[in-house]
């Protein structure tokens, strides 16, 4: 059995297991860069689950690797004003960056402080 962690990354709370990669939004970090989460709110291992009050700061870190960057996908907004012939559409993509999940670990150094 895995271990896995649920973090809080870009806003969001995200499921996290050792070896899968995850989309997170555009980070300053160049490919190949490695560093830590420290803003767990949850980790399972095999045998126990600890969970935080909200956080479980300075206890475990969440070690990630970046992997590219890139584009999301296309989303059209189609904006139209009615009875008066006027229509636009937009186009946005998202800057993301892919990130491996390389290790789930207990934390040595208790002053750790979450990046994201």
């Amino acid at each position: 059995m895995t271990s896995y962690a649920i973090v809080e990354a870009c806003g969001r709370q995200m499921w996290v297991e050792e070896g899968k990669f995850y989309d997170f939004d555009k980070l300053p970090f160049l490919q190949g860069d490695t560093f830590s989460l420290s803003d767990v709110l949850l980790v399972s291992t095999n045998s126990s689950t600890e969970i935080g009050q909200p956080y479980l700061h300075g206890q475990y870190l969440v070690d990630l690797m970046v992997l590219r960057h890139f584009s999301g996908p296309k989303i059209r907004v189609y904006k139209m004003r009615p009875k008066k012939k006027t229509r636009k559409t937009f186009g946005h993509r998202s800057k993301l960056t892919r990130v491996l999940v390389c290790s789930i670990s207990k934390s040595i150094n208790t002053e750790t402080v979450g990046f994201l």
